[in-house]
């Protein structure tokens, strides 16, 4: 009850500042950019003078109409947003997209927005969606892209950042399966243990 008091005072009374930091000349990546947060946050950065910001989706014609409407309301010109597709429930695209990345000149942040909330229980790849999406390969294309990242340190003297989107709403899972005894994959892959109402926060929490 706490918990729920304390999230809508913030949803209703708490104001966040609008960024200010100037990410002129530098490159960013955002995951799940072609809406909500990600869309926004990519707004913000598009406006904040960055060079290069890249909408990582797994929908292009989605991420390009996003493109249009950013550059729409920032009047930055079309060099500035790049669409890449990225589907994150694939292990192959997530390598192919860290591969290409290499190839940019720069990159200087990364903001992992994208992830799925889903209620049925699907392997993908060995293990279930939500994990392979929100958990696995989130966390493989971070690994993935830290050596452009540190690259780019090394030539621009900036420090390279990886943002991790999360929710408060890893504060109410359950999580029994990090209680169960084993290896925790392995008890989130069995469809028979899986409380898949609780799955979609209990992948935010650090498994």
């Amino acid at each position: 009850m706490v918990f729920f008091l304390d999230f809508l005072y913030r949803q209703l009374f708490i104001w966040l500042p609008t960024p200010t930091f100037d990410f002129t000349g530098q490159t960013v990546i955002i995951t799940g950019s072609n809406t909500g947060l990600g869309r926004e946050a990519a707004r913000h950065i598009v406006r904040l003078h960055a060079a290069k910001v890249i909408l990582a989706v797994r929908n292009v014609e989605k991420g390009q109409r996003a493109a249009l409407d950013i550059l729409e309301s920032t009047k930055r010109t079309s060099s500035t947003i790049e669409v890449w597709e990225l589907d994150l429930s694939s292990s192959a695209s997530v390598k192919a997209f860290a591969t290409r990345a290499q190839g940019l000149e720069r990159l200087d942040a990364v903001v992992l927005n994208a992830g799925i909330l889903t209620t049925q229980f699907k392997l993908v790849e060995g293990e279930e969606s939500s994990i392979a999406v929100n958990v696995v390969h989130n966390t493989l294309l971070a690994l993935l892209l830290l050596p452009k990242l540190r690259e780019s340190t090394k030539k621009t003297g900036l420090r390279g950042r990886i943002a991790f989107v999360g929710s408060d709403l890893q504060y109410i899972a359950k999580f029994a399966e990090g209680r169960t005894p084993g290896n925790t994959f392995d008890v989130l892959r069995i469809e028979e243990k899986a409380d898949m109402d609780d799955r979609y926060v209990s992948s935010f929490v650090k498994i």
